[in-house]
């Protein structure tokens, strides 16, 4: 399962020749330039990177050592005298030149062919003109060659693509990460027997047994037990989550103490698992802006170093330089200004920023969208399940004179216990959230379109609305009273606790706000967002919650279908705009927004209509995300400048401009500075993992 479920999610691969992948190949990171998805690395592994380095210096080696100028540098004479040292380079030379050379020879017939000229063409020909120019030196032609300087050279570009490789594939570890979750096998209920069988057996409707500390193997329903499992590599969430019977249990998730037995609804590529790879491996091969402005700086780079080259080659011809000086020079040129940093500097970041999302709980479909999250000035909130839970809650308990709320409350919950009516379980649920103990109660009895009633410790009990108070002729003081008022104007549902004649407390009854709203308005506000609600509900019941929250604009009785105008009025005022639902009937809204942010609530994340899903129904990953996309866009930025930047100087330098005092820059050293770029370029995406989210 795992195997299979890692296959849907993979990249696309273009591959374009040179050596086949080999296992665990890291799949293409971001196009190099334009849309047409080349990728300079299709079908390379970091696996053979690293053979191809360790390859090129053992051949290096005999060809620095039998090197004429070395030997004269050192003040050595190697073995075999002239002829040696003339052969000898050449032979190893051109070995390095036909195997580690190879890789970026194909890489340029693959840019040339997509025209597309970029890091692989400046290398394959900086290297090419080095081959061809020392190749005839050997064979007669005047000048010295530079066997050493393109065995160097080789070696050196290998190991920035390797380096290169390495923190790409780490980057992505995302997807290796979630496939590893998923256990190989799990333990099937049969009748009155277990079996072990393989997940990839399991179908839907099966039973499975989930023991204490196993891997959960599918999505599904628990159908007997109780346990905590821990789901924190799933949905972000730091505590274990309680699952009892009837609650949803996530495949790749870990069982804590208890034990489960656990109705399949969901195996192979229908898992929350599978979705959350699939969203992780699209963000990744998504194209934001910084992407394509990376593109174009490095086409644009590419077209500099081969007019740079060209001038430098004309240059010093005219000043009467010998052919190895200025075949040098122009190898030099060539090499340092490739666009290696470049190629990096944005695909490491997506996948880092990636990575930091997918383990929090924070998905991203598009990389477009997420760059656009640094711009929000305002975020709408759908109200129903997104800013409240969507279920029924005690809000506000008022007693009488002698009588503690919690005491009201668990009384309350007790009579109610039996009844199935939505607010009656919205009662009990407000009292085991406050960890109540609940008295006995018998004789249950309902009284439709009333309420309820039961013997508690003896007391006759009733519970209800407005129809039993007046039945009842139920005297109410006037602090209840108020109460019963107060939560008629906020459009919450009232009910009265009453014994014999006397109204004992009045319970306000309301879709409950999430605790965690409050908290994510605030954060929203310090980043001088303005925070807007939109419902259908009727107007009080939204400037009961707005006001509670902190919340600026509300928009309430909006319909479905008028969802998105509102979000264009809002843009209208030059606002970018973020929009936070469902993903149901706020998918218009979705799509309309600037930013659309659809709750997953951690197992439905194929949430097709956001360009972020929240695998968590927390509205504190809004502003999250926010915080996510400034680190992520501030870095891409830094890494371009690091890129890109450093040519300003070093293509001058290269080329020769300080030679008549003396300072010469070598092909090698070029291509040490090169990757040298390309390092500092690495290490600064991965400080993006500091980002405080």
């Amino acid at each position: 399962m795992t195997r299979e479920m890692a296959d849907t999610s993979a990249h696309q691969k273009h591959q374009h020749g040179g050596d086949a992948p080999e296992p665990g190949a890291h799949e293409p990171h971001a196009a190099d330039h334009g849309g047409s998805g080349h990728d300079r690395h299709a079908g390379h592994s970091v696996e053979m990177f690293r053979r191809k380095f360790w390859g090129t210096l053992l051949l290096s080696i005999p060809t620095v050592i039998w090197a004429p100028m070395i030997q004269h540098w050192f003040g050595y004479e190697a073995p075999g005298g002239p002829v040696a040292s003339r052969w000898v380079p050449a032979v190893f030379g051109t070995l390095v030149f036909g195997y580690g050379g190879r890789v970026f020879i194909q890489g340029a017939a693959s840019e040339i062919r997509d025209r597309l000229p970029g890091m692989m063409t400046l290398i394959s020909l900086a290297i090419t003109v080095a081959f061809g120019f020392s190749l005839a030196v050997t064979f007669g032609f005047p000048g010295s060659d530079l066997w050493w300087e393109l065995a160097t050279l080789v070696t050196i570009m290998i190991l920035g693509h390797w380096i290169e490789m390495r923190s790409i594939s780490q980057a992505q570890g995302a997807l290796k990460e979630l496939a590893k979750l998923l256990p190989d096998t799990a333990v099937r209920v049969v009748g009155d027997r277990t079996e072990t069988v393989a997940v990839s057996d399991l179908r839907v409707g099966d039973g499975v047994l989930i023991r204490p500390g196993a891997g959960i193997p599918a999505d599904g329903l628990v159908k007997d037990g109780s346990s905590d499992v821990n789901e924190s590599m799933i949905t972000g969430e730091s505590r274990p989550v309680r699952k009892d019977v009837g609650g949803r249990v996530i495949a790749g998730t870990v069982n804590g103490s208890g034990s489960l037995r656990v109705e399949v609804t969901g195996t192979g590529d229908k898992t929350a698992l599978a979705g959350i790879m699939r969203l992780v491996a699209q963000a990744q091969s998504s194209r934001s802006r910084a992407q394509a402005l990376a593109d174009r700086a490095a086409f644009l780079l590419t077209v500099v170093a081969i007019v740079a080259a060209s001038v430098t080659l004309i240059a010093w011809s005219i000043a009467g330089k010998d052919a190895a000086f200025v075949i040098e020079r122009v190898v030099t040129v060539l090499v340092i200004a490739c666009p290696h940093a470049l190629g990096l500097a944005i695909p490491l970041v997506v996948a880092i920023s990636t990575t930091l999302g997918a383990r929090s709980g924070l998905l991203i479909r598009d990389r477009r969208g997420l760059e656009d999250a640094r711009n929000v000035t305002a975020v709408f909130f759908d109200k129903t399940g997104t800013l409240t839970r969507g279920e029924f809650r005690v809000v506000k308990t008022t007693t009488r004179q002698g009588l503690a709320p919690d005491e009201a409350l668990a009384i309350a919950a007790a009579v109610e216990h039996d009844s199935e009516h939505t607010i009656a379980q919205g009662v009990v649920k407000s009292a085991e959230e406050h960890n109540l103990h609940l008295p006995g109660a018998e004789h249950f009895q309902g009284l439709p379109g009333r309420g309820v009633q039961a013997i508690v410790d003896g007391r006759t009990i009733l519970v209800g609305g407005p129809a039993l108070v007046r039945e009842h002729g139920v005297r109410v003081d006037p602090a209840l009273q108020a109460a019963i008022e107060r939560a008629a104007t906020r459009g919450q549902a009232a009910i009265t606790m009453i014994e014999g004649t006397s109204a004992m407390a009045v319970f306000a009854i309301a879709d409950a706000v999430r605790p965690e709203s409050r908290d994510a308005i605030e954060r929203l506000h310090t980043q001088h967002i303005e925070v807007i609600m939109m419902t259908g509900d009727a107007r009080p019941v939204a400037d009961s919650v707005a006001r509670e929250l902190g919340i600026d604009v509300v928009f309430a009785e909006v319909l479905p279908d008028q969802k998105a105008s509102k979000v264009k009025e809002v843009q209208q005022r030059d606002k970018k705009v973020a929009m936070v639902g469902d993903g149901v009937n706020d998918a218009p809204a979705l799509l309309t927004a600037d930013v659309g942010i659809a709750i997953g609530a951690g197992t439905d994340v194929a949430v097709e209509a956001g360009d972020v899903v929240l695998v968590r129904s927390d509205p504190r990953d809004v502003p999250r995300i926010i915080a996510l996309s400034k680190a992520t866009y501030k870095k891409m930025i830094q890494n371009l400048w690091w890129a890109a930047g450093y040519n300003v100087f070093a293509i001058p330098l290269a080329a020769g401009v300080l030679a008549p005092w003396g300072i010469i820059l070598p092909a090698a050293m070029g291509a040490v500075l090169m990757s040298l770029s390309t390092i500092v370029v690495a290490v600064n995406a991965q400080l993006l993992r500091r980002a405080k989210l």
